[in-house]
């Protein structure tokens, strides 16, 4: 094998000597209190079952796309499952991407334009900060859900840039490192008032907030007010994509212009009809929603039992971030607690903010209030 270069090897062991650096984790089969499935549909039989059938009603039994979906690939379940996000998030267009990472990096890469501004939340995915490298606006960010710091640079912009700039903001509904919100209502009478273009990732919203998992922003019945948003299919889904909502406009320009779009094999039918499937679930009464509620409001009020609010993030939503300052301690802090039981994740410097690192703790379901309890005295006990 040819070794790696010189300085490549040193960035490794760099990362090593501070105790950050990653590898691949192997399937243990402890209690998951980690994973983005906060519905247990990646689990579930019946969406399964229903990805099958609509396979062979759409007659498209093929282990893989074949193509790009601007040749190929474009198979007749990507018009059911675009068609099925328009009604059940209330949008007048989607295209559905292969990732996450695909759909941000496609939107912010080609949509701002030169000469355009982007405003981020300074704790916004790296996702997005990778599309905005790749594109030609100017960017800066703004303090983490810091209003008054947003709308002064607003202002700013605004008054030493021509009438033809467009300011984009962009921030996440619950942002994935820290299960904190922004007060999207404020942020959205900002925008309107600075004439900004509202851009909102939900990746951690969509199958927690809502009647039927909608996401916060129809909630807040703000889809109107929205420039686009971003879904994503492999956490509160349980399957695998994403999709940019928006008007059919914006379908249109990124179907030719966003490059992770166009030059890409296209999403095989069964991950399409795997979501189709589980937006079906979505759709029905379920009680899945309710316990993943009664769960995050548990662990609420367990958490301040033991006298752990000073420790942890405030948090309504899925993920719960304990505090843990320092990349040995947090990293050794969750390894005893594995070793009692339970899969929970340390996030290390410079994932986050060197001090800030922490135990991420997600909610889901199927957690039982016991789980719930013996994994929060252990972390009690620990710290």
């Amino acid at each position: 094998m040819v070794d790696l270069p010189e300085k490549l090897a040193k960035k490794l062991s760099d990362r090593n000597a501070v105790n950050a650096l990653r590898s691949l984790p192997v399937s243990h089969g402890l209690v998951d209190f980690s994973s983005n499935d906060y519905l247990g549909l990646s689990r579930s039989q019946s969406v399964s079952s229903e990805a099958l059938r609509l396979m062979e009603g759409h007659k498209v039994l093929q282990n893989g796309a074949t193509g790009s979906r601007l040749l190929s690939g474009n198979h007749s379940l990507y018009q059911a499952l675009e068609a099925e996000l328009c009604q059940f998030h209330q949008t007048g267009a989607a295209l559905v991407f292969n990732s996450g990472y695909d759909a941000n990096i496609g939107f912010f890469s080609s949509v701002p334009q030169r000469g355009d501004v982007v405003f981020y939340d300074e704790y916004i995915h790296a996702s997005i900060r990778d599309g905005i490298r790749m594109g030609n606006a100017k960017s800066y960010k703004f303090k983490h859900n810091d209003l008054d710091d947003l709308n002064n640079r607003c202002r700013m912009e605004r008054s030493r840039n021509l009438a033809d700039t467009e300011i984009y903001v962009v921030t996440e509904s619950v942002f994935s490192m820290d299960g904190d919100a922004p007060d999207l209502n404020d942020l959205a009478a900002l925008c309107k008032a600075q004439n900004c273009r509202l851009v909102v990732d939900e990746a951690h919203a969509l199958g927690v907030f809502g009647s039927h998992g909608e996401g916060l922003v129809q909630v807040l019945n703000l889809q109107d007010s929205v420039f686009a948003r971003l879904v994503t299919f492999g956490k509160g889904v349980g399957c695998h994509g994403a999709a940019i909502l928006g008007s059919e406009g914006l379908k249109s320009y990124l179907v030719n212009f966003a490059r992770s779009f166009i030059y890409t094999t296209g999403l095989p039918p069964h991950s399409i009809a795997s979501v189709l499937s589980a937006y079906g679930h979505l759709k029905m009464p379920s009680d899945g929603l309710e316990k993943l509620r009664h769960n995050i409001s548990y662990f609420n009020r367990k958490q301040s039992d033991l006298g752990l609010k000073e420790q942890f993030i405030i948090s309504d939503s899925a993920i719960h971030c304990c505090l843990v300052p320092g990349n040995h301690k947090a990293r050794n802090m969750a390894k005893a607690i594995q070793d009692k039981g339970f899969d929970v994740r340390a996030i290390l410097s410079p994932t986050v903010p060197e001090g800030q690192e922490r135990l991420r703790i997600c909610l889901h379901s199927f957690n039982t209030e016991k789980e719930i309890d013996n994994l929060l005295e252990e972390v009690a006990s620990l710290l």
